[in-house]
């Protein structure tokens, strides 16, 4: 322990804050609270025995600390929440791409407010309902939501005129000012209690309506309200009662080799309306207790609602201090539970038991992705008779046509999976306007292993039969190279070795076999691609070879610029000046050309 270190140990305060370890680079790797600094930063640097090897690992890499003082315990606690969501340190228990999951979002902060996907969550006065780990579940709710709501979907309200969903009967026409700011407002209320479950009420509310408009004898507006209310019942009747009454979350934990993993059932007006399940990372070594207040304080300190009791699977020491924190965030009661017996017991039971099924389908997963990969490379190597497993496999294929635009591409496999920054292509000179696929392949075998500087692969796969392989392995062989080499015939899969005459016929149905499809595949489509690409060159420098005052240096700065004669079509005459070594002239003469094209 540095002097330095030891001196801020001494004089921790004897108050409520958190503390954030740091490493040599100055980086943080730990944020935590504590009700007294002084008693608990300092019992990290106390006798090692009681305490886990993870603790041991970090304490071993603090080189410095720094501490906040807070006026109580639950400042601690959301201050702490903020740090672990800012930092993301290394040795906190935190969920895995939390920030990847699809929200829905309603513009409530607008006039006529929209409603849509994101995985964004900003403090902007709009309503967020999530976070949702299944995204076409989230389509599916809009989708739902739309065809029970006329809401707008265009983000501008510019329109001089009703789009096609107003005659539709999907949308109201705010833009148009065919509704008015009150009525929308009303029917984005109900909107709001369906995504917060609470279905019943926009029940009632319908009824009012529908019962409303009848004795006003608008029948239309009652027969749409009442196929609105009758969508609403039939959402309502897939929803399951299983506490009886009010908002809860039922949290549920499992763990195995695999990781942890929590389930959070979401209860509203006493119906499950929906389920997420997180996996966290950095647990392995945590008892429960912790594991579960760490995914607590992560999960609500980023959630968009707040229910009026949590329901949890183990008793936890700080469950007082988070049912006030909680309270905070929902501006009302929240009660922080274990229970012990009856529904809700069941309840917590059910999202334990479907955390555990997640675990285990993620190992399966898991286990089908190694069969499909490095399962997949042993199997190959044991079929074609190496003695190592063939780790990193580079396959080479040609693509022209007739002789014209020859390129080939090289795709390179390792542990089974594509290394996609290791992919090269080539554009063939030997062979232009001549289709000869032996020379072709001899001339990018030789630049590829030509240069040793380059990782040498464990097995090359030529995408041909015999005539390239043979072709190929002269280069090859006489660069010194070892390498096993095969050839791939393009209908059958049947496998070509050196110095056999008979293919080698994988099994039909065999990972391997599957393996080398992939890798075949690959390397033709990125062929394919590299070819086209050409071809999208060529022809766009052929139609401006029309253009007067277009030469060679223009042409090619043109194509650097739009990639595409359609980009350069959808240009307008300053866009086309602004590319380098362009004059306005020219550029007034590239857009006539084009606009000419189209009488």
């Amino acid at each position: 322990m540095n002097s330095g270190l030891a001196d801020k140990l001494l004089h921790l305060p004897e108050k409520p804050g958190v503390y954030l370890m740091k490493d040599e680079q100055g980086k943080i790797i730990y944020v935590g609270k504590a009700v007294i600094l002084h008693n608990r930063v300092r019992s990290y640097f106390q006798s090692s025995r009681n305490h886990s090897p993870k603790v041991q690992a970090m304490v071993a890499r603090i080189a410095d600390l720094e501490y906040i003082v807070t006026g109580s315990e639950i400042e601690a606690l959301i201050l702490e929440c903020n740090l672990i969501k800012k930092h993301r340190p290394k040795y906190n228990i935190s969920l895995r791409d939390d920030k990847t999951y699809p929200y829905i979002k309603v513009t409530s902060n607008e006039e006529f407010p929209r409603l849509y996907a994101t995985r964004r969550v900003q403090k902007d006065g709009a309503r967020y309902f999530g976070p949702y780990t299944n995204a076409g579940a989230v389509h599916e709710v809009i989708q739902l939501v739309r065809k029970l709501f006329p809401l707008r979907t265009c983000r501008t309200l510019t329109a001089r005129r009703p789009c096609l969903e107003y005659h539709i009967k999907r949308c109201f026409a705010p833009c148009a000012g065919f509704v008015d700011a009150a009525t929308y407002g009303g029917m984005i209320k109900e909107v709001c209690l369906l995504l917060e479950g609470r279905s019943d009420a926009v029940v009632r509310s319908l009824e009012r309506r529908m019962e409303a408009a009848a004795e006003e004898l608008s029948f239309e507006l009652a027969a749409k309200l009442r196929d609105q209310l009758t969508a609403v019942k039939k959402v309502t009747e897939k929803q399951n009662i299983v506490t009886g009454a009010g908002d809860q979350d039922a949290i549920g934990l499992a763990r195995s080799a695999l990781g942890t993993c929590a389930q959070v059932f979401f209860i509203r007006s006493g119906k499950m309306v929906g389920r997420d399940h997180f996996l966290l990372s950095g647990s392995e070594h945590e008892e429960d207790e912790m594991v579960l207040t760490a995914f607590i304080k992560q999960y609500y300190n980023q959630a968009t609602f707040v229910p009026k009791e949590v329901l949890l699977p183990l008793v936890i020491e700080e469950q007082h201090l988070l049912s006030d924190w909680l309270s905070q965030l929902k501006g009302g009661r929240v009660a922080v539970e274990t229970p012990k017996r009856g529904t809700k017991k069941s309840i917590v039971d059910m999202a334990n038991e479907n955390a555990a099924i997640v675990l285990s389908e993620q190992e399966m997963k898991i286990k089908a992705h190694s069969a499909q990969t490095l399962g997949a490379v042993a199997e190959l190597g044991k079929y074609l008779g190496l003695e190592e497993i063939p780790e990193r496999m580079e396959c080479f294929d040609i693509s022209h046509i007739q002789g014209a635009e020859t390129v080939a591409s090289m795709v390179v496999f390792e542990g089974g999976m594509p290394k996609k920054e290791d992919y090269r292509r080539y554009k063939l000179q030997t062979v232009e306007g001549k289709p000869d696929d032996f020379k072709s392949m001899q001339e990018v075998v030789g630049r590829r292993y030509g240069d040793a500087a380059q990782p040498t692969p464990n097995l090359i796969i030529i995408d041909g039969g015999k005539g390239q392989l043979s072709s190929a392995l002269e280069i090859i062989r006489g660069a010194g190279l070892s390498v096993p080499v095969i050839g791939l015939a393009k209908e059958f899969e049947h496998i070509f070795k050196e110095g056999d005459s008979d293919p080698l016929i994988l099994p039909r149905h065999s990972q391997a076999l599957y393996l080398i499809q992939r890798i075949r595949d690959e390397a033709h489509r990125f062929a394919i691609t590299y070819h086209r690409k050409l071809r999208s060159k060529r022809n766009m420098a052929s139609v401006l070879d029309h253009v007067p005052g277009i030469g060679a240096t223009r042409r090619k700065a043109l194509w650097d610029a739009f990639s595409s004669l359609a980009k350069m079509k959808a240009a307008t005459v300053e866009e086309l000046a602004a590319v380098p070594s362009m004059t306005l002239p020219a550029a007034q003469a590239v857009y006539d050309f084009f606009r000419e094209i189209r009488r």
